[in-house]
């Protein structure tokens, strides 16, 4: 277990950058990269702060997961239905060691991500309205095994699995973008304890750390619910076109968002 004395000025960098991540997170997704940034800057090594960081994903998807449910906008019942292959997938994901060229992947993500931008921009109503024909099917068989795969990657990376599910979520089953949100963090929510017991029990958590983290990803979470469901879906809609055109960038080298925190910090 990792032991590190903490002072004032942490305490208030960890809290800020939660609520920043808690916030993007629920709404959109690959909030993580800051809160990564911020912990490796602290002194943790990268699979440390990779552990850290699921302690307040967790706590940030119970958050969100409750809110949407007091407002009546998660399908609980689908919620568990697709979270149950995503949990096994996870737990596949978090034990079996996978050999994938980090930076090939940071590409691929990049332009599934402006894929996604481009349908919201140019087909609004198949992402911010969805499909009611869609929702009225029952779930099969090919969402069942995206659904796992979708754990499988979770389980093992995590960062930007919000626009994975999101996709799922709103091109598979027919949600708009507020109902697909609710299910999103409800399926992370279930599959993230698994994976991190994995970091656990290699002693890969700063409990301190982590759970000061978690008091600013519980506030953004909650902030991002409620907004989410008050100002609907087209609020949604331009937190995500900004989120990916951030994180793209970031993605395809034309800046780098961790020296950028670093040096924010320094």
């Amino acid at each position: 277990m990792f032991e590190i004395a903490i002072s004032w000025g942490e305490v208030i960098v960890l809290i800020v950058a939660g609520l920043m991540v808690g916030f993007i997170n629920t709404l959109a997704g690959g909030g993580s990269i800051i809160s990564l940034s911020v912990l490796m800057f602290l002194g943790l090594p990268a699979p440390v702060a990779n552990g850290t960081n699921r302690i307040a994903i967790l706590i940030q998807t119970i958050t969100a997961t409750g809110s949407f449910r007091q407002q009546k906008v998660l399908d609980y019942k689908k919620g568990w239905i697709l979270a149950i292959p995503a949990v096994i997938g996870a737990i596949i994901g978090a034990l079996i060691a996978v050999d994938i060229n980090e930076k090939i992947f940071e590409r691929a993500m990049a332009v599934i991500m402006l894929l996604m931008l481009v349908f919201i921009l140019y087909n609004p109503k198949k992402w911010l309205y969805g499909s009611k024909k869609l929702q009225e099917k029952k779930i099969g068989y090919k969402q069942i095994i995206i659904f796992f795969l979708i754990g499988v990657y979770g389980g093992f990376i995590h960062m930007g699995v919000g626009y994975l599910l999101l996709a799922s979520l709103i091109l598979g089953i027919g949600y708009d973008l507020v109902k697909a949100n609710a299910v999103k963090v409800m399926v992370v929510m279930l599959y993230i304890p698994f994976s991190l017991v994995v970091f656990l029990i290699n002693d890969q958590v700063n409990w301190a750390y982590g759970l000061i983290l978690t008091i600013g990803n519980i506030i953004g979470a909650f902030v991002a619910s409620r907004l989410a469901v008050k100002k609907g879906v087209n609020f949604v809609r331009w937190v995500i076109v900004i989120v990916i055109l951030l994180t793209s960038g970031h993605l395809f080298d034309l800046y780098d968002i961790q020296e950028i925190i670093t040096v924010f910090l320094k």
